[in-house]
């Protein structure tokens, strides 16, 4: 049996004999009797095993180390300790021995320390708990969307389109890289793709082809950025959740990311209360707190023109001083929040700052495009109405020196049945940050890429 399953019929299989397989996690032998801390990961707490001297090797079993895998036979009892429950063990057979050398011992390690030890922080307490929160929160976006009708689409990872424009992707070829630094030439032609092929920085461009033929889908996947940035919040390959929605204006997208953030927030505090718990105690004081008040909370939805005027009249000396037409910094952004106590959408962005594909409102100077900033973090979504107009997407992408013949796909959307429609995306490991409390994105993704480190 599953410790999950041993803890959720406790009472049923109450002095019933049972057998479970899992890990040491902490070991107090004693000179006739030991506890062992056990744990078999499929659920946040641990079982107290409990043996003594009438064991056939109970020596051997008193010198086993933390990390050590075992399969325990004996009874569940109630326990004298601090659980409810716990094993009187009749058989315990080692299956894998753990050297001295563990570095996950039963002490509080430093984050960067565990960060070292990527492929085995998932054993500790703190990482149990937070990436137990990740798939939780993955399982309630799929479910979220899944529940409304929405296609889950699965966007190309090779690509041949920057749909940011930023060109901070990482290239993709076969073509010999040693031959091309004597001759210093570069035959695209001769590459794989016969083209400038990279790794995908969005899967919008892509996604919004398909919200055409089904109105609403979205994605769910990686993408990457070769941004040679060593931030807490920056890495070179992150999730994505990209939902694209057909006659869908910016109001109704407001609604939707709304709606959905709070889903997911309330999904991971109904089914993740065990973890929770241990985050709101040792990694951010008040997270159950900040996270209810957000869902009983209603977004602000303001201008971005509105946002300059109160950062203005301020009484606040700002270190980047905020201007009409620029974008904002993160310390607009904390003060926002906190002016408004609480989530703030801000839309109708400068046309200059944001992408060619936004909707270009009657003003001339903005577009249709909306950020969520949310206290503590900052933006946590981006999103915008897409231009549905023919011309208008031709012109922007021609002041923008981009070749709308290169992306004659994307270009001819807007050419065959086209439709006010919109969409927003939203960084995976942002949201994870949020939910768990953990202040750098490295510590809430499996194995992270950053410049530099690519070791696991």
């Amino acid at each position: 049996m599953t410790i999950k399953d041993i803890l959720e019929k406790k009472e049923e299989l109450l002095n019933k004999k049972i057998t479970v397989s899992g890990w040491i996690r902490n070991h107090r032998p004693q000179k006739e009797f030991g506890f062992i801390d056990f744990s078999d990961g499929t659920c946040f707490k641990h079982l107290q095993i409990v043996y003594d001297n009438t064991l056939d090797n109970f020596d051997s079993i008193s010198k086993l180390l933390v990390g050590c895998s075992l399969e325990v036979e004996g009874i569940l009892v109630k326990s004298s300790g601090n659980q409810d429950v716990e094993v009187k063990a009749n058989k315990i057979t080692l299956l894998g021995e753990c050297g001295e050398d563990y570095p996950i011992q039963p002490k509080r390690h430093t984050k960067e320390f565990l960060r070292e030890q990527a492929y085995l922080r998932a054993r500790t307490n703190m990482f149990q708990a937070v990436f137990r929160i990740r798939s939780l929160a993955a399982q309630a976006i799929h479910k979220y969307f899944g529940d409304r009708g929405y296609v889950y689409v699965n966007t190309p990872i090779i690509t041949a389109s920057d749909c940011e424009g930023a060109g901070e992707m990482f290239q993709v070829t076969t073509l010999d890289l040693d031959r091309i630094a004597k001759n210093g030439k570069v035959e695209y032609d001769r590459d794989f793709f016969g083209k400038k092929a990279g790794l995908t920085v969005s899967g919008q461009l892509e996604g919004e082809t398909y919200a055409m033929a089904f109105s609403k889908i979205y994605t769910f996947g990686p993408t990457f950025r070769a941004e040679n940035s060593n931030t807490k919040t920056h890495m070179s390959e992150f999730w994505m959740i990209e939902p694209e929605i057909a006659f869908c204006d910016l109001n109704g997208l407001m609604d939707v990311e709304e709606d959905m953030l709070k889903y997911v927030i309330k999904y991971c505090l109904e089914n993740g209360k065990d973890e929770m718990e241990f985050l709101d105690k040792f990694v951010e004081n008040g997270l159950i707190e900040k996270l209810t008040k957000l869902i009983n909370s209603k977004f602000t939805r303001i201008t971005h023109e509105e946002v300059i005027t109160i950062l203005k009249k301020a009484d606040q000396k700002w270190e980047f001083e905020p201007v009409y037409g620029e974008d904002i910094a993160k310390e607009h952004e904390k003060y926002i929040t906190e002016y408004f106590d609480g989530p703030v959408f801000i839309t109708d962005w400068p046309k200059d700052i944001k992408a060619f594909y936004m909707k270009q409102n009657e003003d001339g100077k903005t577009v249709a495009a909306v950020d969520l900033e949310v206290p503590g973090v900052g933006e946590l979504m981006g999103g915008s109405q897409r231009e549905e107009n023919y011309d208008k997407l031709i012109t922007r992408m021609h002041e923008l020196d981009m070749n709308p013949e290169e992306m004659y796909w994307y270009v001819n959307l807007r050419k065959y049945g086209s439709c006010v429609h919109s969409g927003f995306g939203l960084g995976f490991e942002r949201l994870v940050m949020y939910l768990t409390g953990m202040e750098n994105i490295r510590d809430v993704i499996p194995y992270y890429r950053t410049p530099g480190n690519c070791e696991f």
